[in-house]
């Protein structure tokens, strides 16, 4: 029963990848002038018109095509090659051959592109599994992948990179990209906190408090404005592709936030970088709040209650992340904290739970401690 369930998780995943539309946003920049942000509080919602993600895609390009050197003559891997714009790149850079792979059906027009891009020859197409295919090689130089979910991990292929790695790259081979940090930030952010888990204590003069509480307990991913963060940001986790065993991608961390004015703090938000340091000269991209927009985002966690703060002030705890139960790409998130201040008043210590899941998941329950 628990194998049908993980079997259903997988197909609703790889199915999500089928559609024009996340392939659109992954890959271009819609420069419409209509593609206006609507504002509530200090987080920015692309509505109807979304603006695509070049980051990413100028970020695995310009890896790729400054660095030619090391992409001449060698076989390349592609995990989960979507579109295929990622084997192409590595085809114009001088590789011998690309091996594309994804489970999708996102790969039948990956077929198309690469044809009438003149590309066939130089591009193996494969539709399955990682875990199931069997590449026309022993042996890749390079592994190339655009492997990141939300909050990094969620949703991510990074167990498929690692299985990849270890099957298939030689010794010496390289990774695109191959290093990833996540960080953490408090932001003030009263107003859309309140519109989206307030709006439950009322609604039309009905206590509807029950989904008030599953709604804190699930991530909000959206785009959050620079001016709404009101600590320094902290690296809490970091991983090298090269060395990552897939255990070690579920963590138990220690973070430390110093705040930097008087403000309140409603929410912890976290984004990630990432780094081809393979490169001749290094090349990374950040989906923080500092940074262009990415499809990524950043990752909401709202707390259960709002803390009054100063400038100079910390914020200590620890973050856990781990795979869920019953789907490996869903994630439970728990964070301690506790503020540090001389003021007994505003003193807090917390634990909350979340949950990023699929929609066929469950959420998780509520249990949450607070002390003064």
């Amino acid at each position: 029963m628990a194998e049908k369930r993980l079997e259903q998780a997988e197909e609703h995943y790889f199915q999500s990848y089928n559609h024009h539309g996340i392939h659109e946003e992954m890959l271009v920049r819609d420069n419409s002038p209509f593609a206006l942000p609507f504002t509530s509080g200090k987080i920015s919602s692309y509505r109807i018109f979304r603006q695509k993600d070049e980051v990413r895609t100028n970020a695995y390009k310009n890896a790729i095509y400054q660095n030619a050197h090391l992409f001449k003559d060698k076989v390349v891997l592609d995990v989960g090659c979507g579109t295929s714009i990622l084997s192409m790149f590595a085809v114009k850079a001088g590789a011998k051959h690309v091996i594309g792979v994804d489970m999708s059906t996102i790969i039948e027009k990956a077929s198309e592109i690469v044809r009438i891009n003149g590309m066939s020859d130089q591009i193996t197409l494969l539709q399955g599994k990682m875990e199931e295919v069997v590449l026309p090689v022993e042996k890749v130089d390079i592994i190339i992948s655009e492997w990141m979910g939300y909050f990094l991990l969620y949703e991510s292929m990074l167990d498929t990179v690692l299985l990849a790695r270890d099957k298939y790259l030689a010794p010496g081979g390289l990774i695109f990209p191959d290093k990833a940090h996540i960080y953490m930030a408090a932001i003030e952010d009263g107003d859309y906190k309140e519109e989206k888990i307030g709006y439950w204590s009322n609604v039309y003069g009905f206590d509807f408090t029950p989904l008030q509480r599953t709604a804190l307990a699930e991530p909000l991913v959206d785009t959050v404005e620079m001016k709404a963060v009101v600590t320094d940001p902290g690296q809490v986790f970091s991983i090298d592709l090269y060395t990552v065993t897939a255990p070690e991608l579920a963590f138990n961390v220690p973070f430390e936030l110093r705040f930097n004015r008087n403000d309140f703090a409603h929410a912890f938000i976290a984004w990630f970088d990432i780094e081809f340091s393979a490169c001749h000269k290094p090349i990374k991209f950040s989906t923080g709040p500092h940074a262009k927009y990415t499809h990524w985002k950043q990752t909401v966690f709202y707390l259960h209650e709002v803390l009054r703060v100063n400038r100079g002030e910390v914020i200590t705890g620890r973050i856990t992340s781990k795979p869920t139960e019953k789907n490996r790409r869903d994630l439970d998130i728990k964070i301690d904290y506790q503020l540090q201040t001389a003021d007994s008043s505003r003193a807090s210590a917390s634990s909350c739970d979340y949950r990023m899941f699929l929609s066929k998941s469950s959420p998780p329950k509520i249990q949450t401690t607070n002390s003064s």
